[in-house]
This record gives C-alpha cells, sequence and structure tokens, in this order.
C-alpha cells in the first residue's frame, strides 16, 4: 500500500537458525532494532521499519524439513512460501489449512506471526489450533526448540500460542511444525445473488444445515465490491440481468470427499432456496468445470486487487457480529457523506466482503489519495463502532504499525498491561520490532 517506510540501511539474509540467533545476539548486546520479514504482504506496516532497523529477512530459509504423509504433519523453514508448501504436499494428497489471496508470495512464519486467516479458516480453524510447534530465535540469541510434531502435549504453558499473531514483537520464528488436512476429493461452488442484505443470515443458517460436514467456505460480497471486481477484469459469473435486482452476493464453497454426492447436496440446496414462495436468493450460478470453479472464487479473491486499481484503499478488517455487517458499511458511508467527504468529495466507494463464517468484515474506503481529512474522519468512528459491538480492531491483519493507538478499543487495559510485561520478560532492551503491536 506504500503507507510506511522506513531508513533502514540493512537487510540481512540468514540462512541457518544459527545465524539468525547469532544476528540477534549481536542486535541485543548493541540495542540495535530488528524488524523480522517474510513476505512483506501484510496490510498494517508489520514488517516494514519505522526509523533505521535492521532488516531480518527469512526469504533463505526455504527449506521442507520433513512431511509425514499419515499424520499430514508437515515441519518447514519459515521463509517457505505458502504456494511451495502447497505444491509440495499435494502429491501426497495433503493441503495447507490456510489459503490467501498473497499465497504466491507470502511465507509461513510470517502467516504464523500474524497468525493469518484466510479463506479456509471457517473449515480448518486458525493457526492457533493447526500450529503443532514453532522454533523460535529469542531476542538474546537463544534458539526455543518446541518443534514438536505431537497433537497432544499438556505439560505446561503452551508457550508457543505466544509468538502466534505476536507480529515479531517476542521473537523471530525460524521454524514452524502444521498440521496439514487431507485434500478434498471433490470441491464445488456457487455464487448466490440476493435482494437484500436481510436474507444473508437466514441463508447462512439454511446453507450450514443441509451442507454441513461438507461446507468449506461461506464469503460474503456487497455490490459495489462485485461491481468492482467485474469492472477490473476479475470474473463474470452472472448476466446483468441476474445481477439487476441484487444488494449483495454469497459465495458458496463445498469440499468433500464424492463429487455426485457433493452435487446433489449444493442441487437440492438451490432448489429449496428457490422453491419457495419468497425465495431468499434471486439466482445461483453452480461452477460446471474448473476453470469456472476459479473464475467464481476469483470474483472474491479480486476484490482487493479492483479496489487497488479504483484508487487509493483506506482498509479495515474487523470482526463484528454477522447481522451487523451491512449496518457498519452504510454507518461509514454516511458519516463520510455527512463530512462533505463522499460523493464530489475525495472519497469515492465504501464497500464491505468478508467471510460470513467466522464474523470478519473487510470494510474498504476507496480515495483519490490519502489525505489527512479522510484519515481524521475515519478514525476513531470505525474504532468506536467496533467497540460498541465489543469486537475486534483487528480481524487477521494484525495492529503492526497502523493500529497500535487504537488497541485499547478491543482490548481492557488490564489485558494492554499484561500484554507490556510479557513483552519486558522476552524483550527487555525493545528491540523485536520496535513501534508495533504496543505502543
Amino acid at each position: 500500500m506504500g503507507k510506511y517506510r522506513g531508513g533502514s540501511t540493512t537487510v540481512l539474509k540468514p540462512k541457518t537458525t544459527q545465524q539468525v540467533s547469532q544476528i540477534m545476539k549481536w542486535c541485543n548486546e548493541k540495542r540495535i532494532g530488528v524488524v523480522p520479514q517474510g513476505g512483506n504482504t501484510g496490510l498494517v506496516g508489520g514488517s516494514v521499519p519505522i526509523r533505521d532497523e535492521v532488516i531480518v529477512s527469512l526469504s533463505n530459509l526455504n527449506s521442507v524439513r520433513s512431511f509425514d504423509p499419515i499424520s499430514g504433519i508437515l515441519v518447514a523453514d519459515a521463509g517457505c512460501i505458502l504456494q511451495s508448501l502447497t505444491d509440495y504436499i499435494a502429491p501426497h494428497n495433503h493441503i495447507m489449512p490456510i489459503d490467501l489471496g498473497a499465497k504466491g508470495s507470502c511465507q509461513i512464519g510470517g502467516n504464523v506471526a500474524t497468525n493469518a486467516g484466510g479463506l479456509r479458516l471457517l473449515r480448518y480453524g486458525s493457526l492457533h489450533g493447526t500450529v503443532l510447534g514453532l522454533e523460535v530465535v529469542l531476542p538474546d540469541g537463544t534458539v526455543l526448540d518446541q518443534l514438536t510434531t505431537l497433537r497432544k502435549d499438556n505439560t505446561g504453558y503452551d508457550l508457543k500460542q505466544l509468538f502466534i499473531g505476536a507480529e515479531g514483537t517476542l521473537g523471530v520464528i525460524t521454524g514452524v511444525s502444521i498440521l496439514t488436512p487431507p485434500a478434498p476429493q471433490a470441491s464445488n461452488n456457487v455464487i448466490l445473488a440476493l435482494p437484500s442484505f436481510d436474507n444473508v443470515l437466514p441463508l447462512y443458517k439454511i446453507v450450514k444445515r443441509q451442507l454441513s460436514e461438507i461446507l468449506s467456505a461461506f464469503e460474503f460480497i456487497d455490490r459495489t465490491s462485485y461491481d468492482l471486481a467485474v469492472k477490473h477484469g476479475q470474473g463474470r459469473a452472472l448476466s446483468e440481468d441476474e445481477v439487476a435486482g441484487a444488494e449483495c452476493f454469497v459465495l458458496v464453497e463445498t469440499s468433500g470427499g464424492k463429487r455426485e454426492h457433493d452435487e446433489e447436496k449444493l442441487n437440492n440446496l438451490l432448489e429449496s432456496l428457490l422453491e419457495v414462495d419468497t425465495p431468499l436468493i434471486n439466482t445461483g450460478v453452480l461452477s460446471q468445470s474448473p476453470a469456472q470453479f476459479s473464475s467464481l472464487w476469483a470474483l472474491r479473491e479480486g476484490v482487493t486487487e479492483a479496489v487497488s486499481k479504483e484508487g487509493k484503499p483506506y482498509k479495515y478488517d474487523i470482526s463484528v457480529p454477522l447481522s451487523s455487517f451491512k449496518t457498519v458499511v452504510d454507518a461509514t458511508r454516511e458519516h463520510l457523506r455527512s463530512k462533505g467527504l463522499l460523493g464530489d468529495g475525495a472519497v469515492k466507494h465504501v464497500l464491505g466482503y468478508g467471510h460470513v463464517g467466522d464474523g470478519n468484515l473487510h470494510l474498504n474506503i476507496v480515495a483519490d489519495s490519502y489525505t489527512p481529512e479522510i484519515q481524521t474522519a475515519l478514525e476513531p468512528f470505525i474504532f468506536e463502532i467496533v467497540a460498541s459491538y465489543r469486537g475486534s480492531i483487528s480481524a487477521e491483519h494484525g495492529i503492526g504499525a497502523m493500529k497500535t493507538h487504537a488497541l485499547h478499543y478491543s482490548k481492557s487495559d488490564v489485558s494492554i498491561a499484561l500484554m507490556k510485561k510479557i513483552k519486558m520478560l522476552f524483550d527487555p532492551h525493545n528491540i523485536m520490532n520496535p513501534g508495533k503491536v504496543l505502543e
């Protein structure tokens, strides 16, 4: 996004955990700030230096250490690219439990450090559950080896959890042990056009009940998001007549063991949704080929790229109750209009899309340029809305440098005080990713 830029003169690219250890020991003794960096695909400035810190790039730690096709447990260096790991285990009929739009460049260590969510969380849960062990270099150079391949280990404090989502503020993740699920034998998807957002939650209940164990994704796209994706060549699933009366769209994916069984369930779902007096959907399109399957996903995954082509995006990934998705988007739009920033002003679009299955809304405000006026109008307005729902100001992107000042909207004073004590215990000289997460 180009919002953050430091004054670093040095990038170090160690090839081994021991080299990372030597770097950290030296920097700790000299009180030199360190920014661990993976694929640098984050959206909150977490892997970008703020001042003149040394950047430690993990890109040369890129080997798979082991894979057990029986248990599905993968042990890999932190610098392995997510797509490369996906390709590595594919011949063994396994998949990675996370799937992100940045999978071609993001690294597994960065995924863990930011507790990345993505498109498969509904089915496989968060990295707090699928990561079995970590190897971490602490700020003083000590190597914490908890790279276990055990699924059950009830021996005291689960220290690895502290580093999942810590954004490199407690140590440098150099190795990851992760549980990979078996690859589904059949995957299908369908895009549904809804006349009203009010139909999303009733639809979600029906879809969960009818698809049950094969449901793997339930993604929400508002009308503006859909139109921008189509405008910028991210796919076209429906004809203009079919989208004419649609206020929003839902993309449903299934992953199961038998294609015929799954297709029958999806067809039965579509019939039950359409054959009622007041249908919840206007229409639905079921993918009929691998190419069409990819095309439907391109509509959802392509919103991010479409937004970036349209202008300068202000991105907020928040967790709020599912029923409030539209309320939050509409309230933000009206707030900007009341400030004279929408329409003839600097803001072009206010849109929302996200993971209905886990309550994660991506709220995007697209402007001609980043300006102090827009920033002031958006913050703390959006954070106050989130706090009113007891939601999270960051559902999956993290805090980084962008939201340190707003942490109190989601964490109590007691929680923040404990986080600072943990930070001080691991990093008393504050050399690890300074200025990130905690002010």
